[in-house]
């Protein structure tokens, strides 16, 4: 196993990506703790599907935008745990709409989970991992972060933002051992597309050479790799897993 006895924090791991970016990192045998908002039952789920692999897995509800709440749980796990090896910044919403129909608070709330939540997880579990003087952060992106996307110009600004903030955290932690890559899924399987027309989902499927779908674990078998030492000499990075949907 890759990733025995280490001890990863993913948020938004209750259903699509996070829960198979949860479950992958369980399969390697690292320690699950995961945040949820609203969805008890679906993170409870993760957590018995990640305990049934042998591992420790818990379920927290938290804001990730809330200061008080993601100190609260980053310290929770330091306690609990002993370490905090790995951080998979994840959470996020959508509040899709053409700019000029989007509200101010559309706008916020979307930036307030996708990018300031990573900030507060990552500021505070970062003091942890400099102590440890190791550490794995993994930021989840997507592709309209790199290529913009009409009638998302919240969500493109919060995964965009991601992008410069794992280039900036990384050279800020790298002398120290720590290493923060981000990962960009493309048009990737999950329960928020199966609910687009099929109209939409065939136009998709044009912009992408693969021409298919990806599934979640296209995405949690890249992230394995970068959350372990074989990926120890890499930082900074922004892999998109989009079947060259980004070329």
């Amino acid at each position: 196993m890759l990733l025995e006895k280490k001890t990863a924090i993913v948020t938004g791991g209750s259903r699509g990506i996070g829960r198979s970016i949860c479950l992958a990192l369980a399969k390697e045998g690292a320690n699950i703790v995961t945040c949820y908002a609203n969805g008890a039952e679906a993170a409870n789920e993760t957590v018995k599907m990640c305990e049934e692999l042998g591992v420790k897995a818990k379920a927290v509800k938290a804001d990730v935008a809330n200061s008080e709440d993601v100190t609260n749980m980053v310290n929770m796990v330091k306690e609990e745990f002993g370490s905090i090896d790995i951080l998979v910044n994840n959470a996020g919403i959508t509040k899709d709409n053409l700019m000029l129909k989007m509200t101010e608070e559309d706008f916020d709330q979307v930036i307030d989970t996708n990018l300031k939540g990573a900030f507060l997880f990552t500021k505070n579990v970062s003091k942890i991992m400099l102590k440890q003087r190791s550490g794995k952060i993994i930021n989840i992106s997507s592709v309209v972060g790199v290529r913009g996307n009409a009638g998302q110009v919240n969500y493109c600004a919060s995964k965009a933002g991601l992008i410069g903030m794992t280039k900036s955290v990384a050279k800020e932690l790298a002398s120290r051992g720590i290493t923060c890559n981000a990962v960009a899924p493309g048009f990737i399987e999950t329960d928020m597309t199966a609910k687009l027309p099929e109209a939409v989902v065939d136009e998709m499927l044009k912009t992408i050479p693969m021409k298919s779908m990806g599934q979640g674990e296209d995405v949690a078998n890249l992230l394995i790799f970068l959350a372990s030492e074989n990926a120890r000499y890499i930082t900074g990075q922004v892999i998109c897993v989009d079947g060259g949907m980004a070329m």
